[in-house]
């Protein structure tokens, strides 16, 4: 029998002003990642890669941001899945993994749907800190992407 926590997941969805292959880029590339998601980063698109996203890139190894997350799989310019983990603030489950799968749709010559489900809850306090963690996170992460296209990227000094 199914528990709720199967069930469980984070789905989130905004459109930009963007072509397909530079939205696609700004995900899978160090140079596109640092336009919106985080200062730093270390991404290498290949089964297995790194796609680690350095939130706190001064911060000790571990603290970072997605430090030691890879990525899981991909369909070019249509689908990206990759490992993630809990915030630093959440210690006792800061080293457990779930995962995000990325989907990429184009909506005409120079509009993308991006929509992110995060996936693979566990039950608990801490688990249920880190859902609504990441509940409000992937908002501030996709608004940041629709403002790169909108405005242009990220300005990390005074993001």
């Amino acid at each position: 029998m199914r528990k709720l926590k199967d069930y469980l997941s984070i789905v989130k969805k905004v459109r930009v002003q963007g072509p397909l292959s530079e939205v696609w880029t700004c995900w899978t590339t160090n140079e596109g990642v640092r336009t919106f998601f985080a200062p730093d980063s270390n991404v290498e698109l290949k089964i297995g890669g790194p796609y680690e996203i350095f939130f706190l890139p001064d911060a000790p190894e571990g603290q970072k941001g997605s430090d030691g997350m890879r990525v899981l799989s991909f369909l070019p310019e249509r689908m990206l899945s990759f490992e993630w983990n809990n915030p630093p603030s959440l210690p006792e489950v800061r080293g457990e993994r779930t995962w995000v799968v990325v989907c990429f749709e184009p909506k005409g010559a120079n509009t993308t749907e991006v929509t992110i489900a995060h996936l693979g809850w566990e039950e608990g306090e801490q688990w249920q800190k880190a859902f609504e963690y990441f509940v409000r996170a992937w908002d501030v992460v996709l608004g940041r992407l629709k403002k790169r296209f909108d405005e242009g990227p990220v300005e990390w000094s005074a993001p």
